[in-house]
Formats: C-alpha cells, structure tokens, sequence
C-alpha cells in the first residue's frame, strides 16, 4: 500500500504532481480484490481532501492573483473537487469493500479524479511552471505542505467530515 506522503516543502508543481501519482497509485490499489481495500479507502480519503483543501485555500488564489489562471479556471478546478469529493462519499458508504457496488463506485471515483488531475496539470501547473517565478512556487509549496499537513493531522478524511465537505459545497451552488 502506498504509503501517506509527508511533504514540508518545495516547488508547489512538483509536491502537487507527486501527490497526483500517489492518488493513482492509491487507485490501483482500491481495484485490487486483493488489497486492504478499507485502509487503502482511508488514506485516500485523508490525501484527497487535504491535497484539494490546501490547493484551494492556498494555491489558486496565490495562482490567479499572479494572473496565471483565471476565475473561471479556478471555478472550474473547485467544481471538479466537488464532484470527486462526491464520488469518494459514495464509495465510503459502500458497507462492504468486496463487492460489485464498491468496485462500481471505485471506477466512478476514478473516472473523476483521473480527469481532474488531467486537466489540473495541464490547464493549472503549466501556467504555474511558466508564469510564476521560483521564489513564489517554493513558498506556495511550504504554504500547500503545511495545510495539507495540518488537515491531515485534523482526521480530514473522516466519513464525518468528508459529508460535512459535500454538504457545505452544496450549499455554496
């Protein structure tokens, strides 16, 4: 099982794609019959949120105030978490890790996620690597590290507070 990755710092770009290989490694895994598919679920759900709370609080505001993305690029990356924080739900409340529904529910996620980090990396982290200079990416990336790790250390990946993520972006629409 891939273990949780703990970062301190760095290029924003590279933390975020490093995290964004370990989230298609965590999938590998949760389609593996196999696999602890339960704790693999857990972590996931941990790195998922932190990694996409921690972007939105930290990196797209500090990305769109340099002019490297736009509102409507921003709008679009937070809809997407929207969507894939759903799609984790739904798996978390399969009961059983062996069945049809989880396996159904796994691809569901994955179908999400895998073109959100798509996207991400192509339409976010290209203009990141081109439009923002060293200095900014290493501080965005202490900024990201250190949230990230904070939510972790808060259980963000708890059922709880992953509905409570769900609801609250709900609300927001």
């Amino acid at each position: 099982m891939p273990k949780i990755l703990q970062h301190t710092g760095g290029d924003v770009v590279e933390i975020i794609l490093a995290d964004h290989r370990w989230f298609e490694e965590a999938l590998r895994e949760l389609r593996d019959v196999q696999a602890d598919r339960a704790a693999v679920l857990a972590d996931l759900a941990t790195v998922l949120i932190a990694h996409a709370e921690a972007e939105e609080s930290k990196v797209y505001p500090a990305l769109r105030k340099k002019d490297a993305i736009d509102a409507e690029e921003v709008e679009h990356s937070e809809h997407e978490h929207d969507e894939g924080n759903e799609a984790l739900l739904a798996l978390m409340e399969v009961a059983d890790p062996q069945s049809e529904e989880f396996s159904e529910k796994t691809h569901e996620l994955s179908e999400a996620l895998s073109h959100h980090l798509d996207e991400e990396e192509r339409d976010v982290l290209n203009p990141a690597r081109t439009e923002v200079g060293e200095d900014t990416r290493t501080q965005l990336g202490e900024a990201f590290a250190t949230e990230r790790a904070r939510l972790i250390e808060s259980g963000c990946g708890s059922i709880e507070n992953v509905r409570k993520v769900v609801e609250a972006a709900k609300q927001h629409h």
